[in-house]
């Protein structure tokens, strides 16, 4: 995975940090030490690759190396007038960071196929039809699991608002996702949409959204 790849998923200019959560990670700070005190190797390995990718994607866009500390939601505090996300599954941690934008959101799955008996818990029962006759149904419900992450994660910073799967509706276009609001969430309305953006390689899905 590229961070030309990545950046491609966005409209605005974006720096894309890239790191292997598989490898041994030394804390840099210790402010973020602390949200892994307790952590089992594996998570304590992903939480600060993530935080590396993290301050690659700032310095790619001329931002600060700084500490990124988790609040009581956990999320990293990102430096004044920077957005960013950050993402990770087994053997790949992917970090964004903008100040062109209000909001980003970036997830990565492995390009396999979601559970079937996930599919009620994710997917409303509209796009569960909607997938039904698309060459891999399983495949593209993962998808849409991916682009509700997404698109949560892009939201969050705004309305602070937690909410399940089925509070978003993702219809899915070529190369490109709709997620629209079922549920007010802060200043979000019902039929509010955000929109985003999809790759898939042999490997991974990676889904994109942002809000201007």
């Amino acid at each position: 995975m590229t961070p030309e790849t990545v950046s491609s998923l966005f409209s605005c200019p974006v720096g894309v940090g890239v790191t292997d959560p598989r490898l041994p990670q030394t804390p840099v700070y210790p402010q973020e030490g602390a949200a892994i005190v307790r952590a089992i190797p594996k998570r304590r390995n992903e939480f600060l690759a993530g935080r590396q990718a993290a301050r690659i994607a700032l310095s790619a866009i001329g931002g600060p190396s700084v500490a990124l500390p988790s609040g009581t939601d956990r999320l990293p505090h990102w430096p004044d007038g920077f957005a960013g996300s950050i993402t990770h599954c087994d053997d790949l941690c992917l970090a964004v960071a903008t100040p062109h934008t209000r909001a980003v959101g970036i997830d990565v799955e492995p390009a396999t196929a979601l559970p079937r008996d996930l599919w009620d818990a994710i997917l409303l029962p509209e796009e569960q039809n909607a997938i039904a006759d698309t060459p891999d149904p399983g495949l593209t419900a993962k998808l849409i699991f991916s682009a509700k992450e997404a698109a949560y994660k892009a939201q969050y910073p705004i309305s602070r608002v937690l909410y399940g799967f089925h509070d978003m509706h993702l219809t899915l276009g070529a190369g490109r996702f709709q997620a629209m609001f079922r549920s007010a969430a802060g200043p979000f309305q019902p039929g509010d949409c955000i929109q985003g953006r999809v790759y898939i390689d042999s490997r991974h899905i990676v889904t994109a959204a942002q809000l201007a």
